[in-house]
């Protein structure tokens, strides 16, 4: 998948993922950044438990993205806790 591709399943999936766990988003770039990494954690995790990872720029892709991105922002909050989780 192509650099634009990462960036803009990161910045979906940073967005959905920061609306679950903390209602208001973390900000564009922190979104983006959190979702990139949370689809390469995502995929990570997918394939440990031997499903497809991170195939493309499609729904699936998605969805293991923004699992991943929900796993990291717990993380995220859980170091840093800069806002409580509600």
């Amino acid at each position: 998948m192509s650099i634009i591709g990462w960036i803009i399943l990161g910045l979906i999936a940073g967005f959905i993922g920061s609306k679950i766990v903390n209602k208001s988003g973390e900000g564009l770039m922190l979104d983006l950044i959190l979702g990139i990494v949370g689809a390469i954690v995502g995929g990570f995790l997918f394939s440990l438990v031997g499903a497809a990872p991170v195939t493309g720029l499609n729904i699936y892709s998605l969805i293991v993205a923004v699992i991943g991105s929900i796993v990291v922002l717990v993380a995220y909050h859980a170091i840093f806790g800069r806002r409580s989780l509600r």
